[in-house]
């Protein structure tokens, strides 16, 4: 991953995701990655305490975090525990750049401190939107609120003057990958006024391959077997299988004119510079 710091308020799941490559994670640490995955959750209740003691530390030097890498920050449990919203209010404060991924819409109740945040530094939202197929979303995120109503959420920051977009990930082969399918989501995208999109294809590690593999045999036994040929020894597409989708989501991108196009942006005030006086 292309940043050095991520901060999760929570561990574990509720949205259990069925290619989930947390899933690899916890089965490293010991915990379950199978099918009781995400029906319980750890909850960091004094993250926003010990963040605030790390960020002002003089050593920080306000590098960019990412929020929600490794679980949802805003899953079921922000409704109560609030905690995402504390540690936004704290990057803020501290002048700290941070991007959000979720799946969860339910990041519009914090519109305020992203924008109060994003008057202090670089701040983004990454709705993770891979499909907008109902039999593809429902079976392979039973927990996640519907793609509608995360472009619908994205609409709303958008308005807000928050730069957000859409991440379509993970690309499934034989899934979600059908070229009028992926178009039918940067479409989306681009009347929601996502000012960014990308995209990346599944890996499936120790732990994460064993559940979704289960679940595909399950679900689509006809693409069984192309998983395990594509997969076969690797955790990871080959280049050469994982290019034809990337390339069709660059071109997607170019048609439809993904881009900021924000009335309102918000943006980090000049920081005040000293100058010298003459003697």
């Amino acid at each position: 991953m292309d940043f050095n710091w991520s901060l999760n308020p929570y561990m574990g799941c509720a949205h259990r995701c069925t290619f989930c490559y947390v899933r690899a994670f916890e089965r490293r640490a010991d915990r379950p990655s199978d099918d009781r995955y995400g029906w319980s959750l750890r909850v960091k209740i004094n993250v926003a305490e010990v963040l605030r003691a790390e960020l002002a530390r003089p050593s920080w030097r306000r590098e960019e975090v990412v929020v929600g890498a490794a679980t949802d920050p805003y899953q079921p449990a922000e409704g109560r525990y609030r905690l995402t919203r504390a540690c936004i209010e704290a990057l803020g404060d501290w002048r700290t750049p941070f991007g959000i991924i979720t799946r969860g819409p339910l990041v519009v109740r914090d519109a305020d401190v992203l924008q109060a945040a994003a008057l202090r530094a670089k701040v983004s939202v990454h709705f993770s939107i891979p499909t907008l197929d109902e039999q593809v979303w429902r079976t392979t995120e039973p927990g996640t609120a519907p793609p509608r109503a995360r472009l619908h959420a994205l609409e709303i920051l958008v308005r807000a003057g928050i730069r957000a977009g859409v991440a379509m990930a993970p690309i499934l082969p034989g899934l979600s990958d059908r070229p009028d399918g992926m178009a039918e989501v940067v479409r989306a995208a681009r009347a929601a006024g996502a000012t960014f999109l990308w995209a990346s294809p599944v890996n499936l590690r120790p732990g994460t391959r064993e559940h979704f593999l289960e679940a595909l045999a399950r679900d689509w036994p006809s693409e069984l077997e192309r998983y395990e040929r594509l997969f076969a020894g690797r955790a990871y597409l080959r280049n050469a299988d994982a290019e034809p989708a990337m390339e069709t989501v660059r071109e997607l991108k170019r048609r439809y004119g993904i881009g900021d196009r924000r009335a309102r942006r918000l943006a980090p005030e000049m920081a005040p510079v000293q100058l010298q006086l003459a003697v």
